[in-house]
Order: structure tokens, then C-alpha cells, then sequence
């Protein structure tokens, strides 16, 4: 018999699972170490978030001791079993994770200190050093994290033992101070076009980030605004749920065009930057709504998407400009369209045909050298002289609209386009989410076998699904290259393919507003493949982000931040068959059918 064995106290303490803290603090470390060496610190302190408190530089290691006690604490209660009961070792247990992870940068500055890593590591340097110190001595920076560390670890693990409409309120006036602070380009624009500059001099500090000041209004406002509202918007809610089918559908209906208003009405208000911003989130909503279609509804797995991006804006060019090397009959733009979506099918068509019995990994590979094969022509010297090869086509006109011309220089009128688009995108996946053809994608994607010997036939069901997806990127590659009026291959990169696959998976696969969440979320923050979002500090991180997030969407949350609910289903099928078997309303044998 072992020591362990023999006394399990050492190993466990009744509530808390002290090896699973102590994991959780050598992820910490592990994590403070590697977000350092990244060189997010010093990249980030430059943009403030309350100034001059706390920076983006600090903010991105002061959340790993907080976020790992809160996940270390955290337990999954199943159906039928009861949570266990808090106390102060949970506090305890949080304090010790917040030590490790500050630990980790403490013995960081001392190696820094004391040897020269820079050769491998181009982010070991004095000027880390400097900062994890505090511009001070070893000793006191060491102590400073440490008693951070403690603090956040701490408070991470309160979430789990203060009451629960506490914790609520902390959350919400955390989150909403961030909030304001990285949106701080966005509200700007908006509350000067209101007239509000007083406020805004108020909130925001001159060279960027929150005051003082500005944070506590933030989060007063914060806590108020939930209090007077109370729970009017759940109650209303509710009261539209009861509501009779007609009457709910006649309220939806006046929401849909009062939201539809706003959104024409805001570009009005907005200046040069917002709209832009706005412009870009809006064509990775339409790149998003037609790989939604493939991925989402009919579960194809298509890695080479941005080849018909690619089709839609080279046909513009080709057909459009002035200066289309082969072949130049300068057609107004929308009849440029229709011969656009005419060939964008066919070549959603030419690159399902051969892969459309091919599934899983191999369908991935296959539909991603499709997409790098229409990059690498459009670049090719073969037919350079129908598309300018490197050199591209340039001296692409305007979207004329009678009343003017949609052009780069006025991203108001490109938004307000683009606007006009993703409407129309929107209600045809609508529709087709809710047709027979699109009751048939979602039967491929749960089962192919079992939709096919229901009468399914997939080979065309599939092919319809590439075309459809192919047509709503046609739309995007269209106006962006009306949009920036000039067009290169090194504007069709596999990672827009990429990018706009996280788009789709963090917003909810299959859900048209998950689809528009995900491109608010990620594109208009962090921004695009070469799209400044609202944290332009990010550009040289933006990779390592979206990784980091998709790995936590997959294990965390793979139905997406808005999810669908028959996405939900397929993705927790074996939590329901589990709560259903505690609840007795399935038997064993009934639970093998099932799965």
C-alpha cells in the first residue's frame, strides 16, 4: 500500500480535487510563459484600456490566474445528481492556481535576467523584462505578480461562491468596460454624429483607452440599466412567444423593420472608419451566409471556398474594367452581376461534380486544392492575358446606382450596398433553410446513408448546395472588387477560405444570426486576412487568436455562440440520452437504438 493510498486526504480533500488545481496552475504558468514570449505584452501596451491603470499588454496575461481558478472550479452536474457544497478551500484552491500562473512569469524575468535566449526566442529581451518588473526591480515585480496572481485566483474562484446574482453583476460590469473600451472607434464616431462630443471627451482618454473617470461611469451604468429594466425584456419576450402564430409573426415582422431602419439610418451618423469597418464585416457576412449553406446546413466540408470569391470578383474586373487585359466590354455592373452568378454556378458545379462523393477529410483535402488551383491560374503568366497574372486588373469602376456611384472612397454608399446584399443573401437562406431542398441538406449532414435510402438523392442535393454557397460568394467578390478597384491574386489566400470557416463555427453553424454574430465578433474586432477590426494592435496576433479560439469553441462550445437548435441536438446527443436515462424516461436497451 502506497502513502497516497493509504492516506487519501493528501491526495483529495473532500470538495475540492486538489490534483486538478494544480494542473490548472501548471496550465497557467505554462500559458503566462508562452503569452509573454509571444510578444503580446509588449505589442499591446501600447493600447490602453483604462488609462493609465491597466493596458491590453497587462490585460493579456492578468486573465489567465482569473480564468483558470473559474475553470478549475467549475463542475458539470448532471441530471439527478447534486452540486457540491462551497466553501473557503474553494478560495483556497483558486489562491494557489493564481500563484502558479504568476509563478510562471516570476522564474520567466529570472531566466530573462540571467541568460540570453534571444537567438531562438526573438522575444527575449530587456524591454519584457522591463515590463513584467514594472519598470522596477526583480524583487518587487516578482512580489507584484505574485500578489496579483493571488488576487485573481482568488476572485476566480468567488464566481463559484458568491451568490449567483453577484457574480452576474461583476461579469456584466467587467465585461461591459472592456466592451466600451475596444469599441471605443466605433462609439466615438457614432455619439459625434449625435453631437455628444463632451461625452466622449469625458469617457475616452485623447490617445486611446477609457478615463478614470469614464470606466466608473461605465460600470454604474452597467449596474443601473439592468436594475430599472429589470426583467421588462425576458417578460416582453415571453409575452411574444404566447402570442397566437399570426400575431407573433406580425411583431416579428415590425421588429425585423425597425432593425432593417436603424441599419440604413446608421451609416448617416457614422464617419469614414465605422463605415469601412462596417463594410468589411458586412462581405465576410455574405462569405459567411453561402459557406454557411455548404458547412452549416449541408455538412460538405469545403476548404476551398474562396475560389468562388475569387470568380466573382476576376468576372467584375474582366467584364467591367477598362483595363482588362484579353477581353474588355465595360458592362454597367449589374448586368456584369448576372453574367457573374451565371458563371460562378458553373463553376460550383465544375468543382462539386468531381468531389461530391467524397466525404470527411478527403473531401477537405480535395475542395482545398481546388481553391489553391483557381488562385494559382488567376496568377499564372498562361493566362496573364486574359487576367493580368501578378500584376492583376486594375482601374475597376463603380457600382453605378442612378443617384450616384459606389466607390472605395465613400464606404458610406459601399455599406449601404453591401446592406442591400446581405439582405438579400439572408432571406434566401432563410427560405431555403426552410424548403424541402434545405430539410434535405440537413438530412445529409446528420446521416448521408440514412437520407439517401429515404429517397434523398444527394448527388444533386449536394451539387445545389456548392452552387447556392458559390452564388452568395459571387455577391461578396463582386462588390469588393467594385469596392477597392483593383484586383490581385494575393487577395484569394486559403487563409480567407480559413477565416471564414471560424466565422461560421464560432457564430453557430447552421444559424443565419450565428453566422452574423461570428462576423461582428471576429471580423469586426479583430478584423480580416488583410481587414484592420477595431483592435488593429492585433494584426500580428490575429492568427494565433483565432486558433486559440476555434481549439476552445471545438471543446467548449461546438455549437457555435448563437447555435441552432437541431445543431445543438446532433453536437449533445449524448448528454440528452444521459439526462433522459437518469430522468428513467429511457431504458438501456432503448439508448443502443437511439445511438
Amino acid at each position: 500500500m502506497t502513502a497516497t493510498s493509504a492516506n487519501p486526504s493528501m491526495v483529495e480533500t473532500p470538495g475540492v480535487a486538489w490534483r486538478k488545481q494544480i494542473r490548472f496552475a501548471l496550465i497557467g504558468a505554462l500559458s503566462s510563459v508562452f503569452i509573454a514570449l509571444a510578444g503580446m505584452p509588449v505589442g499591446l501596451d501600447g493600447r490602453s484600456i483604462i488609462q493609465p491603470v491597466l493596458s491590453m499588454g497587462f490585460l493579456s496575461l492578468l486573465w489567465v490566474p482569473f480564468v483558470m481558478a473559474t475553470l478549475a472550479g467549475s463542475e458539470v452536474v448532471l441530471e439527478g445528481m447534486t452540486a457540491r457544497t462551497r466553501d473557503s478551500r474553494d478560495l483556497l484552491a483558486g489562491g494557489i492556481i493564481g500563484l502558479g500562473s504568476a509563478g510562471g512569469l516570476v522564474l520567466l524575468m529570472v531566466l530573462i535576467q540571467n541568460f540570453n535566449l534571444r537567438d531562438p526566442l526573438v522575444n527575449w529581451s530587456p524591454q519584457l523584462l522591463n515590463l513584467l518588473s514594472f519598470n522596477r526591480s526583480l524583487g518587487v515585480g516578482a512580489l507584484l505578480w505574485l500578489l496579483l496572481g493571488l488576487i485573481l485566483g482568488v476572485l476566480g474562484a468567488a464566481m463559484h461562491v458568491l451568490p449567483k446574482k453577484l457574480c452576474s453583476r461583476i461579469r456584466t460590469v467587467v465585461l461591459s468596460v472592456l466592451a466600451v473600451s475596444v469599441l471605443e472607434t466605433f462609439l466615438t464616431d457614432l455619439l459625434e454624429g449625435f453631437g455628444l462630443e463632451a461625452l466622449t471627451d469625458f469617457v475616452y482618454y485623447k490617445r486611446g483607452g477609457l478615463e478614470v473617470g469614464g470606466a466608473l461611469l461605465v460600470a454604474a451604468l452597467a449596474l443601473i440599466i439592468p436594475l430599472l429594466v429589470g426583467t421588462r425584456i425576458k417578460d416582453v419576450k415571453e409575452q411574444v412567444v404566447g402570442l397566437p402564430a399570426e400575431e407573433r409573426k406580425r411583431v416579428n415582422l415590425i421588429l425585423l423593420a425597425v432593425s432593417a431602419a436603424l441599419l440604413l439610418v446608421l451609416p448617416f451618423f457614422l464617419g469614414k472608419i465605422a463605415n469601412e469597418l462596417l463594410a468589411n464585416v458586412g462581405l465576410f457576412v455574405l462569405l459567411a451566409l453561402g459557406l454557411n449553406v455548404v458547412v452549416g446546413l449541408a455538412g460538405i466540408l469545403d476548404l476551398g471556398y474562396v475560389a468562388f470569391f475569387a470568380v466573382g470578383g476576376y468576372t467584375t474586373a474582366v467584364l467591367t474594367s477598362p483595363n482588362s487585359p484579353g477581353f474588355s466590354p465595360e458592362l454597367p455592373w449589374p448586368i456584369a452581376l448576372i453574367v457573374v452568378v451565371v458563371i460562378t454556378g458553373i463553376v460550383g458545379l465544375f468543382i462539386g461534380a468531381p468531389v461530391i462523393r467524397m466525404r470527411g477529410d478527403y473531401l477537405a483535402i480535395v475542395t482545398l486544392g481546388f481553391g489553391e488551383i483557381i488562385r494559382l491560374l488567376f496568377l499564372s503568366d498562361w493566362l496573364s492575358g486574359w487576367f493580368g497574372g501578378a500584376q492583376g486588373i486594375t482601374n475597376i469602376p463603380g457600382v453605378e446606382v442612378g443617384i450616384g456611384t459606389v466607390k472605395g472612397t465613400d464606404p458610406r454608399s459601399v455599406f449601404l450596398l453591401v446592406l442591400v446584399f446581405c439582405a438579400i443573401a439572408i432571406y434566401v437562406s432563410w427560405r431555403l433553410e426552410n424548403s424541402r431542398l434545405g430539410r434535405a441538406w440537413m438530412a445529409i449532414r446528420e446521416d448521408e446513408d440514412v437520407a439517401e435510402a429515404m429517397g434523398v438523392n444527394t448527388t444533386n442535393t449536394k451539387l445545389m448546395a456548392f452552387v447556392v454557397g458559390a452564388v452568395l460568394a459571387s455577391f461578396s467578390g463582386a462588390i469588393f472588387s467594385a469596392k477597392v478597384g483593383s484586383i490581385f491574386p494575393t487577395s484569394f489566400l486559403m487563409l480567407v477560405s480559413i477565416i471564414i470557416l471560424v466565422v461560421v463555427i464560432v457564430g453557430g453553424m447552421g444559424n443565419i444570426a450565428g453566422v452574423i454574430v461570428g462576423a461582428l465578433v471576429l471580423i469586426g474586432v479583430l478584423g480580416g486576412p488583410k481587414q484592420p477590426g477595431l483592435l488593429q494592435e492585433f494584426s500580428q496576433f490575429k492568427l494565433l487568436i483565432y486558433g486559440a479560439l476555434l481549439v476552445w469553441m471545438m471543446l467548449k462550445r461546438p455549437e457555435g455562440l448563437v447555435p441552432n437548435v437541431r445543431r445543438t441536438r446532433e453536437l449533445h446527443q449524448e448528454e440528452f440520452l444521459q439526462d433522459a436515462w437518469l430522468k428513467g424516461e429511457i431504458d438501456t436497451d432503448d439508448q443502443e437504438d437511439l445511438q
